[in-house]
């Protein structure tokens, strides 16, 4: 893509104003945090201290939109507690009086934010915010005294939204149901399109946030509803059972009796995982739908199907009636140990855990690194030609630029568009009505806190509706501060204007491109693929039960490295660089491939043998071709070759005949026929020769 598509493409996505679900108790809950903290500071401290404390409030209830596992009022604490700490620093280091020694902290202060995003998005977003905020609070007072007031009034706003979460609930649980929930109704609609399509693809994205919603604390673990525990685990188990029901290549045949019963036994599982998602979605009891039940419970089944197919029958029957039983709502909470549950660490126990994940970014080629060094360069600069130009407010500029920057290009470049195009219209807006109103301190702090309604309603629909809200509420607060509208309309203008066009230039020269990772990508995605294949072909000469830890491992691993080469890919799509020796054409058919491997390995996995079956010992030297032959394909992927499988195909003619269980030896021959799909994708398309 040309650096000119790429910027329209950036743009118009940075423009658009998405159709999402609002929530609007929970955006009335943060206005209503954010209105006691300016009313209540504003009438006992004055406008200074309800600015201090509403930038505050304002922070901390958009710590508690992130998407995070966490309570939101520990979010809320810990949001309002850093940015009080960073203020306090800012001042004391010399924001008015020194502004050397300020410029050295924020840019250390910045650099840290950076390294941040190494935790996760949620606590990069906290710090970037942070460091934004920062820039304005630092400010406002003009004494160390007064500082540390203005620090305590940043914390009490945060600790107000935080007591508001507690107080005010808006669905207990409503995050982890919706995750549960969405990952049983993925299981459902994929079981309706293997009717029509009986080697249709699956997306991992929401098991896998099941997955990490499924986390607690301790604190979290004494007081999860009862049926939030234990269905993500059997929709595990569910989803190889469908595909090996469906698939006619293990299952039964493409057309008949028993293609059409299999057909209405998937009509039926999916008619019954989504009254289970319902029902925990919303905390009701389990509405099962009878036609669904009887579908499941005729025995029908065991005269029309038989063997591999029967097995998955039964087994899916079995699987349903324990997700069932787990989705019915209880009254009492299920005390759960760690043995037990997912354990998340505490804050406190998670900041050396953060603190190594940052140090393990310090490396050349990190993009946690690069994004880390560009947003502390962008800030020191726009901070110091902010100050040096005649127009006030300079902290505008860097300010625009910490909030915008991201560690990919099309979020930078995006977002950029959007907060210049947001503060344009939110600024027109606020100075139409301050001067047509011309609202006093009160009025314009009900006119801020509107505003931060406003954004905390849009704020999932797109960041440029949000960024008019943002702008209107700043222009608002200040002008509560005694702050004249004509001090904060040009001003602002033009300072966001130069962040965002400092932020973009930054990216520009010093980028952290995707696109030339994309092969290390795919060769991570084989590796875990080929570990999680001969995980499970290794349990063939080893039975112990289809439940097995290590086949669990492997496939959590390659579920991983599979969604990081999807968000690779699509980060890729939108960049202005080109990747020699992978076209995107390539990198299709290449996913594809892998897709299908895995897939291979998942059916396998649905018929492991149970425990005490009899082994078969020609399993073993399958298992240890396949994680050799895989880890030297994903060495030849990242060397540009397309790998080779000559001694895997070997293995699999010697190993056929001693294998006895028939879909093993179909398996491994699926498996092959798989990875050289991978390396037709991968074999350069030799150039037309030109005629004579």
């Amino acid at each position: 893509m040309s650096w000119l598509r790429a910027l329209k493409a950036t743009a118009r996505s940075g423009l658009t104003v998405e159709r999402r679900p609002l929530e609007p108790l929970v955006a009335a809950r943060a206005a209503l945090g954010l209105a006691l903290v300016v009313g209540a500071t504003l009438a006992l401290f004055g406008p200074g201290a309800a600015i201090s404390s509403a930038f505050g409030a304002f922070q901390a209830a958009i710590a508690t939109f992130q998407r995070s596992w966490r309570p939101r009022p520990t979010l809320a604490l810990a949001s309002g507690a850093s940015l009080a700490v960073s203020t306090f620093l800012g001042y004391v280091t010399g924001a008015g009086s020194h502004p050397a020694l300020f410029l050295a902290l924020l840019a250390v202060w910045t650099f840290v934010s950076g390294l941040a995003w190494a935790a996760g998005p949620t606590v990069g977003i906290i710090a970037s915010s942070n460091v934004a905020m920062m820039l304005v609070t630092v400010t406002l007072p003009t004494s160390v005294a007064e500082a540390a007031g203005h620090a305590a009034m940043i914390a009490v706003g945060g600790l107000v939204q935080a007591a508001l979460v507690v107080l005010l609930p808006v669905r207990r649980w409503g995050a982890q149901r919706d995750a549960l929930a969405d990952a049983l109704a993925a299981e459902a609609d994929y079981a309706r399109r293997l009717r029509h399509d009986p080697t249709a693809s699956f997306d991992p994205v929401p098991l896998m946030t099941a997955r990490s919603a499924a986390a607690v604390t301790p604190h979290q673990a004494r007081r999860r509803p009862a049926e939030l525990h234990g269905a993500r685990g059997l929709a595990e188990r569910i989803r190889p059972v469908l595909a090996s029901l469906a698939d006619p290549a293990v299952g039964a045949s493409a057309e008949g009796p028993a293609r059409d019963r299999v057909r209405e036994l998937l009509a039926a599982a999916a008619a019954v995982l989504d009254a289970a998602a319902h029902a925990i979605r919303h905390g009701e009891p389990v509405d099962l739908p009878s036609a669904a039940v009887a579908a499941l419970r005729t025995p029908d089944t065991g005269t029309l199907l038989s063997g591999a197919p029967r097995r998955a029958a039964v087994r899916l029957a079995a699987l349903l009636d324990d997700v069932v039983e787990t989705a019915e709502p209880r009254t009492e909470t299920r005390t759960e140990t760690g043995a037990e549950a997912r354990a998340r660490p505490t804050l406190l126990r998670l900041t050396p855990v953060v603190l190594a994940r940052m140090r393990a970014e310090l490396r050349p080629d990190s993009p946690v690194l690069r994004h880390a060094v560009r947003v502390t360069a962008v800030t020191a600069a726009g901070y110091v030609l902010g100050s040096a130009l005649p127009l006030g407010h300079g902290y505008w500029a860097p300010m625009a630029s910490v909030m915008v920057m991201r560690p990919d290009f099309s979020q930078t470049y995006s977002r950029s568009v959007a907060r210049f195009g947001g503060t344009l219209v939110g600024v027109a807006l606020a100075t139409a009505v301050v001067e047509l109103a011309d609202p006093g301190v009160y009025a314009s702090a009900a006119l801020a806190v509107a505003c931060a309604f406003g954004m905390y309603l849009l704020m999932r629909t797109g960041y440029a509706a949000s960024q008019v809200c943002v702008s209107a509420y700043v222009v608002f607060l200040l002008g509560m501060g005694g702050t004249a509208w004509t001090q904060t309309v040009f001003e602002r203008v033009v300072l966001t204007l130069l962040g965002g066009v400092l932020a973009m230039l930054a990216y520009a020269v010093y980028p952290a491109w995707e696109t030339p990772r994309l092969r290390g990508r795919l060769a991570d995605w084989l590796v875990t693929d080929g570990r999680y294949a001969a995980s499970v072909v290794a349990h063939y000469a080893n039975p112990a039960g289809p439940v097995c830890a290590d086949v669990r491992e492997a496939l959590l691993n390659t579920r991983a490295a599979r969604i990081a080469w999807q968000e690779a890919l699509d980060r890729a799509t939108h960049e202005p660089v080109r990747h020699r020796g992978l076209s995107r054409a390539a990198a299709d058919d290449a996913g594809h491939a892998l897709a299908q491997f895995g897939r291979v390995a998942m059916l396998m996995e649905a018929h492991l043998p149970e425990r005490g079956a009899p082994p078969v010992p020609a399993a073993a030297t399958l298992a240890e071709a396949l994680r050799r032959s895989t880890e030297r394909g994903g060495k030849a992927v990242r060397e540009r070759r397309a790998p080779e499988w000559d001694e895997l195909r070997e293995t699999v003619a010697a190993c056929a005949p001693l294998m006895g269980d028939p879909l093993l030896r179909k398996g491994a021959g699926l498996l092959l026929d798989a990875l050289d799909d991978l390396s037709e994708s991968l074999t350069p398309t030799p150039a037309p020769q030109p005629r004579p």
